[in-house]
């Protein structure tokens, strides 16, 4: 299939997709909203970030198991990469929000950029990366309003 179709996500993954943005787009505003609570928000949302870091890379582990057309040499790259957001999210969780909002969004906008090398050498499906950029956003921003609110509120 050719044209704006091929580009848009199956049903199941667009809802499972987005239906994962919910606790970014809750947490983050009501971490920067709610002072009294702001401990346990901040420890869901840095824990939550984590999983979902971890969760992106094992994509590339399933990548690298399953595509046909690429090297060895590329094949190792993505299993070595799949590890890494992991290790990133488990760091972040042992940091003050400010600092783990940074290496959440860090880790995963560096995930994005894999996911573009990766696409350029592989036969990815064509809506893959329009949806993991729409995904990195909106989660990068959430955890961007609630660093931002730590850092101005002195909770780093």
């Amino acid at each position: 299939m050719t044209g704006p179709e091929s580009r848009r996500a199956p049903t199941v993954v667009a809802w499972l997709g987005y239906g994962g943005l919910v606790p970014f787009v809750s947490l983050g505003p009501a971490f920067a909203l709610d002072r009294a609570d702001r401990l346990l928000l901040g420890a869901a949302l840095v824990a939550y970030g984590a999983v979902i870091l971890s969760f992106v890379g094992a994509l590339h582990w399933a990548f690298a198991m399953t595509l046909p057309d690429i090297d060895a040499r590329d094949r190792t790259r993505a299993f070595v990469w799949s590890v890494v957001p992991a290790l990133i999210g488990w760091v972040a969780a042992l940091l003050a929000p400010v600092v783990a909002s940074v290496a959440l969004i860090a880790g995963l906008l560096a995930h994005y950029g894999q996911d573009l090398r990766l696409a350029s050498i592989a036969s990815l499906p064509s809506w893959y990366l329009p949806l993991r950029l729409r995904l990195t956003a909106v989660a990068s921003l959430a955890l961007a309003i609630a660093g931002a609110a730590a850092f101005y509120d002195g909770s780093n």
